[in-house]
Formats: C-alpha cells, structure tokens, sequence
C-alpha cells in the first residue's frame, strides 16, 4: 500500500511548505522510491487560471493544459513525478464536483453536507493518486492552520489514518520559531500554539520542522518536543540558506529527516544518492563569473509572479557557473525614463508573459534598445508578441502595429486573436493551454539550442503572430524559427544577425530544472555571459563605446 505524507504549515504563510514538500519528494526519490506530489489549496476559485498575479503569484501550467498553483513548479524542479490535474485540488474543484453529484441525483436524497460528502470527496482526490506502482504520497495542505477555510481538508486528513492505518500515514507539520532581536532569543510559544490547534483538530504531528533565522540549538527544540508531544529527534531545524534555495535538500539531509521518515513508515528504501546533487549545491556556492540581467514585465514587485522565470535563469546559471544577479524593472518606468539610463550596462534582456495594455510601450521600447545596442534578448509568450510588435513599427516601418489585445482598430494587428480564441465567452480554463508539439527550423539558433527538429513545450496565451504578415517580417529578417506541425501557428522567431534575439510564444521556464536547464535559458545566458567577457576585455584595452 502507497504510504501517505500530509505537510501542514503553522504560524504564518509564505513559509516555505511546497519547497520543503518537494525537498522530501527529492530525498525519498533519491533513495529508489516512487513519489507522487499533490497540492490542496483552500481558496474557492476552481483553479488560479483567473487570480491576479498580485495575489497569487504565477499560474503554473502543466502538460495537460491544468492551470495550477506555483507550488507545483517546485515539485517538477525537484522530484521527477508525474504531475496533472490531480496533483492540485482546490476547494473550488471540491464543492464543484459534489454539487453536480448533488444534481445527478447521486446521493440519493441525502442532505449534502461537509462531513461526511465534502470530506469524502477530498479523501478521493488524496487516494486517486495512491496507484501500485506508487510508494508514497506527498500532500501539502495550503494555507496555515487555523485558517477557517482550511478545516475541511484538515478534517479529510485526520480521517485518512482511520481508513487506511495509521502505520501508513505520517503527519509533518512546518512551523516559525521566530527570533526577537530586543530579547535576543528565540520564542517557540507560536509553535507550541499552532501545534497545540492541529491536536485539538485532532491531529498529531509525527515531525515538526521549524523555520528559523539562525540556528536555535537543543535547548528549544527539546522544549519544543516536550510541549508537543513529539520525539526529539523528529523535531528537525530548518534555518534560512545563504545561497539558495537548492540547499534546502541538503539541510534536511543532516538532520536526519529522510531516515526517520523511511523508519517511521517502515519504508523499503535504498541508500541515499546525492553525490551529483551536492556537485550541484558546490557549483551553487562557487560561481567563476556573473552576468547581470534585465526582466522588464509589469509585476516586478511581487516577485512569485515570475517565480519560474528567475528559478530557469538561475538554472541556466548553474549549467555555466555563473552568478545570475537579476535588475527588476517595471515596463512603465520605461515609459517615464530613457531606455539607456535603465538598461545601462546590463548583458541580457528578458521580458517575460502577462496580459493586458499596461506597461506595453515600456516592454516595447526595452526590446527596442536591446536589439539596436545588440544586446542578448530572450521574450517568452507576451515577451514575443512585444518583440514582432517593435519589429514591425521600426524595421517594417508599420508605426500603429499592435495587438489586437491592446489596440482593436490598429490598422496592423500584427497579433491577432487565435481563431480558436473567437467567441468565448468564459475565461477560466479556456486559453490555449498546456504541452502543444512545435516542428523547428532547420539551422535556426533554437534548433542548435534544442539540438532536435520537433519539442513540446507549454502554452497559456489567446494571441498569436498574425500569418498575414509572416512574408513581410521574413523578408525583413526575422526568421520563423518554429511553428505549430502544420505550419498556422508561429511559434518562435528570432533574428540571425543578432548575437542573440530569440522570442517564443511558449513558457520554456516550465520544463527547467536545477540540474537540466532548458536549453533556450542556456543559450540566452551563454550569450549574456559572452557579452559581459567581451565587454570586460573592450574595458582592459580602453575601446569600450557607451551604449
């Protein structure tokens, strides 16, 4: 029988549940077991497909078209799972589907109510990815105990123990010991508070992990296993890292967390191997070089909003030992700033996706300066669309190119509606979602990156390149490096005579991994980082010119 690991978080949000999650899905991989991961999230909507980036941060996209929580993106960097649509449930999901149950006639005239049918329901979402072949379930319960909205997943997991055995469930619960600097001591109170709730829940946390600034010593977590009820050892420290996030893993590891949970669920697990890993986390920590580089996009100051972008830098990063130190720029400085006084001295470009008008003619103008000052630039989804938007107003000499999205009686909609796209009427779950096939253009930049002729790689987008105008862009030099198999769509172009131009309507920073970056994000920091070794040696022999 597949064992089960529920992850609960305490105190405060924003803690770090999925990476920790996906940090225990990694080690219990590594020692030859299969793992699946899941994430439960207790807001209404029925996935975050319509939330703000604002809110919730990125959606992140899986093969399969689901719309899902960006806890999800840590789970594919780190573990090797498959991941669909039911790896994320929401409360939305839930109710959604006992109330068409309830229209069906299925409970045969019972009264629906939480406990028993919105619990069981919950349970079947946990237990359908209990297969055969699965050794162990990870699944992270979102929100903080104690929230009101949580108790129904909460309540789900309390039941799980009692139909399957507690001998096949473990409960680990992520919680703050905060540090007071008047007092100049750690307080485990909170802990102990939080704890204290998920018992009176009725669940008892087998692990607690707490997060602290610095390490805390023996002193608190032995108070800490005293008041809740746990064995010492399995109170284990997770203190902040000072490199990255990659070293979580490792943390973990030292503390003993992957034995004792292979002991407390009487888990056939192999040794542990992580010798490549700790390669990795070496090469983390020793960079030989660094480049800088720009992302322009219009939620800059909340960083979750791009959380897959600057994760596939650092990758790429990783993949050259070299040190990726990001410049946000919101695109609507750009409208209010010159172009050069932002941009100064940077060695790559980047603008990521989005929707909606603002911050547009900042991107555009951003692209604009990277490819005249010849400066590596990568555009992902809205980042193409800007890019053949700029090509068209300064190379086609088109000045009211738009997008139809943005201007809809621009004489050239050089970016139209798909045609798929025409007359929706819903918005949720009704983009061009998911793993779509691309066939490559031979001798093109991106098929040397990807070294193949055909990829797949992950959609979310309404708007494509307008084939109307696909002769005037490539007869002006920008090249149609990749298309939908059947030649309509446009999917990547890119500019031969620039060290690096490439824009794809696609979201490569879906498919990259620490160990694995994506083979685009290689070649824009390949090119950043060749960019910023010439300019350091123009800088030696005095012949840099100012940008």
């Amino acid at each position: 029988m597949s064992r089960h690991i529920f992850v609960t978080g305490g105190v405060v949000s924003s803690l770090g549940k999925g990476l920790t999650s996906a940090s225990i899905g990694m080690l219990l991989e590594r020692r030859g077991l299969t793992v699946r991961m899941q994430k439960l999230d207790p807001y209404l909507n029925v996935d975050p497909g319509t939330m703000s980036p604002y809110q919730h941060g990125e959606v992140y996209v899986l093969d399969d078209g689901s719309e899902t929580d960006l806890d999800l993106g840590h789970y594919e960097r780190f573990t090797s799972g498959t991941l669909n649509r039911h790896s994320n449930y929401t409360t939305g999901q839930i109710y959604l589907s006992v109330i068409e149950k309830e229209r069906r006639g299925e409970y045969l005239g019972h009264t629906v109510q939480v406990v028993p049918h919105i619990t069981d329901e919950i349970k079947a979402s946990i237990l359908s990815l209990a297969t055969p072949d699965v050794d162990v379930v990870i699944t992270e319960i979102g929100g903080t105990v104690g929230d009101i909205e949580g108790l129904p997943f909460l309540e789900a997991i309390r039941q799980i123990p009692l139909d399957i055995g507690k001998e096949n469930v473990m409960f680990i619960h992520l919680t703050l010991v905060p540090y007071l600097k008047a007092a100049r001591e750690a307080k485990t109170k909170p802990t102990q508070h939080s704890v204290q709730q998920l018992r009176g829940i009725g669940i008892q946390p087998d692990i607690l992990i707490v997060r602290t600034e610095r390490p805390i010593g023996r002193e608190h977590t032995d108070k800490i296993a005293l008041f809740c009820n746990v064995e010492k050892k399995a109170v284990i420290e997770e203190v902040d890292k000072e490199f990255s996030i990659y070293e979580v893993p490792i943390g973990l590891i030292e503390h003993g967390l992957d034995e004792l949970i292979c002991q407390k669920l009487h888990l056939n697990a192999g040794p542990l191997k992580m010798d490549d890993y700790r390669q990795l986390v070496h090469r983390i920590r020793n960079p030989r070089n660094e480049v800088t580089i720009a992302v322009v996009g219009k939620y800059i100051e909340h960083r979750d909003a791009y959380k897959s972008i600057y994760e596939s830098l650092d990758h790429a990063g990783f993949a050259h030992s070299t040190q990726i130190n990001v410049k946000r720029i919101e695109a609507e400085e750009l409208e209010r700033q010159e172009p050069e006084l932002l941009l100064k001295g940077i060695d790559g470009l980047l603008i990521p996706g989005g929707f909606g008008m603002r911050g547009i003619e900042g991107k555009i103008q951003a692209i604009q300066f990277a490819r005249e000052a010849e400066i590596p630039f990568f555009g992902v989804c809205l980042g193409m669309q800007c890019a053949v938007i700029e090509f068209a107003r300064h190379v086609l000499g088109l000045a009211d190119a738009n997008s139809s999205e943005f201007s809809s009686d621009t004489p050239h909609a050089v970016i139209c509606l798909l045609e798929g796209q025409k007359g929706i009427r819903y918005k949720g779950g009704t983009m061009r979602l998911g793993a779509q096939p691309c066939v490559l253009t031979p001798g093109t930049r991106t098929a040397t990156a990807y070294n193949a002729t055909e990829i797949s790689e992950r959609h979310r987008h309404r708007y494509e390149f307008n084939p109307d105008y696909r002769k005037q862009f490539s007869d002006a030099g920008m090249t149609i490096a990749g298309t939908s198999p059947d030649g309509g769509l446009v999917e990547i172009v890119e500019l031969a005579t620039h060290p690096w131009f490439v824009a794809v309507q696609y979201h490569p920073e879906f498919k990259s991994q620490p160990h694995n970056a994506h083979p685009l994000f290689k070649g824009f920091i390949e090119a950043a980082l060749k960019r910023r070794l010439q300019r350091g040696s123009s800088i030696m022999t005095g012949t840099v010119q100012s940008e």
